[in-house]
């Protein structure tokens, strides 16, 4: 049997695979997609340690999966390339594809997907300019701030409930929240659907609009 002379192939490969393999980082990828933030700020909505935060940021800037650039004091961290939101898009629906029980476990987060019929990008963008749809953005104001689906409604999940006198009667509510995993918008489709509403949420939120502009 010949040597194993592809040995270091496979290892710069697994380098790849071990960036992807804790939790932590695989949420600090998620929370970059949206925008470049600092280590605190990152720490703040990972639920992690500063001091665990910032040595997964390390790990993924070894793998070239995060870049940083410095301003006076503070470090700000992004995905070092649009084309790794659309891996992990990617990797995202592979994995769910393969693994039942993270299918298992995303409709234990997220609720029965038949009962919820999400839109996919691609309707939405069918939609778009139809006047009979509503695109309720239920994230909060600042992150409608940073960006949203062009014609999209800012209305805060928090404040939806006092404010459905706002919203037209008859037609049909796209909601969507942030990314592939956030149950915010899930709870905007049920608040709406007690009240006489047709309403549907957007699949993969507003990280999945942001991929798609990515692929094209």
């Amino acid at each position: 049997m010949g040597a194993f002379t592809e040995q270091p192939i496979y290892a710069q490969l697994a380098r790849m695979g071990k960036a992807l393999s804790n939790p932590a980082r695989l949420r600090l990828l998620h929370l970059l997609e949206q925008r470049e933030q600092t280590v605190e700020e990152l720490a703040g909505r990972a639920g992690v340690g500063l001091k665990n935060t910032s040595a997964q940021l390390q790990q993924l800037r070894a793998a070239n999966l995060v870049a940083v650039r410095r301003d006076g004091t503070r470090m700000y961290y992004r995905l070092a390339d649009p084309e790794i939101s659309r891996f992990l898009g990617v990797f995202e629906e592979f994995a769910e594809g393969r693994l039942a029980d993270l299918r298992d476990a995303v409709a234990a987060h997220l609720g029965d997907p038949a009962e919820l019929w999400p839109v996919s990008v691609a309707e939405l963008k069918r939609r778009l300019d139809d006047p009979g749809t509503l695109l309720l953005d239920v994230r909060s104001a600042a992150d409608y701030a940073d960006g949203h689906v062009p014609g999209a409604v800012s209305v805060p999940f928090e404040q939806l409930a006092d404010r459905l006198a706002e919203l037209p009667t008859g037609g049909k509510v796209i909601a969507y929240c942030q990314g592939p995993y956030c149950v915010v918008s899930p709870k905007a489709v049920r608040l709406l659907r007690d009240f006489g509403y047709s309403a549907r949420p957007l699949a993969g939120g507003f990280t999945a609009w942001q991929r798609s502009m990515v692929t094209g």
